[in-house]
């Protein structure tokens, strides 16, 4: 299932949301605990988390970008800048587990944007595998069949 595309005057909305069987406090520990963070998204690291906290993004050329921890509440919110973007991670407590639910909110569709959100499609996927105790037999594989998709639903969209 694809993430939900959605635009309006102040931009667009990109909407993943996953149904895992697993803890608040476990998911959670995914996306702040570093070693567990590099296990699917190895360029990605907690540098400081709290709100006006910030995570580094190692662009694998020396150099490092600086995200802004915008929205923080323990177990429930982690919100970030990504660029001139936003990408904000939710949970929510249900009967058998939890839901994650991922938005990133874009200022401007490029040629990249598809290549970016099914990478974020494919970490998601990593993730309830990792929660699961199994991998993903090719990332690249699953990341090329997103983004195939992705490009059909980015085509008709307006562009920066």
């Amino acid at each position: 299932m694809l993430a939900v595309v959605q635009q309006d005057e102040f931009g667009t909305t990109v909407r993943f949301e996953r149904r895992l069987k697993h803890s608040v406090e476990k998911v959670w520990s995914y996306l702040t605990d570093n070693d567990k963070l590099t296990q699917w998204f190895s360029e990605l690291k907690v540098e400081d988390l709290r709100q006006g906290g910030r995570m580094t993004f190692d662009m694998q050329d020396g150099t490092f970008e600086e995200f802004e921890i915008t929205d923080y509440r323990e177990l429930s919110v982690l919100e970030y800048t990504w660029g001139e973007d936003r990408v904000r991670f939710e949970l929510h407590p249900e009967a058998e587990g939890c839901r994650l639910v991922l938005i990133e909110t874009i200022t401007n569709i490029t040629d990249h944007t598809p290549k970016d959100i099914a990478g974020w499609d494919v970490c998601l996927d990593v993730i309830e595998a990792l929660l699961e105790g199994r991998t993903l037999e090719s990332r690249k594989d699953a990341w090329f069949e997103k983004y195939e998709q992705y490009v059909q639903v980015f085509e008709h969209l307006p562009r920066a």
